[in-house]
């Protein structure tokens, strides 16, 4: 079984920067890769970004490329998101999921951590 909590949401101004990040437990395959999604008031959830399990391959969903970055350090089993230019449109709630990246680009995430609010207002 594998666990997924996120940490660093909280809220912030236009323009600002913010680092979330998602501490996994339990069994943690480096094979699978891990990332984040988001789900803004009212709306579907967005997928954010993804990197492999040996922290190749970041790859960023389109609304939010240019100002993001995902990391990972496997040591702590931790995954990063780096969010710079804060808008108020990145308001949500953010996700951190776990999924096999044998498949890779496809990937199923089947696991979810519980989220962090993410709240970007002036």
């Amino acid at each position: 079984q594998v666990q997924l909590v996120e940490s660093g949401g909280g809220s912030e101004q236009p323009g600002g920067s913010m680092r979330l990040s998602c501490e996994a437990s339990g069994r943690t395959p480096s094979s699978y890769a891990m990332g984040w999604y988001r789900r803004a008031p009212g709306k579907d959830r967005e997928f954010v970004a993804t990197i492999r399990g040996d922290g190749s391959a970041p790859y960023y969903g389109h609304t939010v490329q240019g100002r993001v970055t995902i990391s990972r350090d496997n040591a702590k089993k931790t995954v990063y998101l780096q969010i710079t230019s804060l808008k108020a449109d990145d308001t949500a709630v953010y996700y951190c999921v776990m999924g096999d990246d044998s498949k890779w680009p496809f990937v199923e995430y089947d696991y979810w951590g519980p989220g962090t609010q993410v709240t970007v207002s002036s």
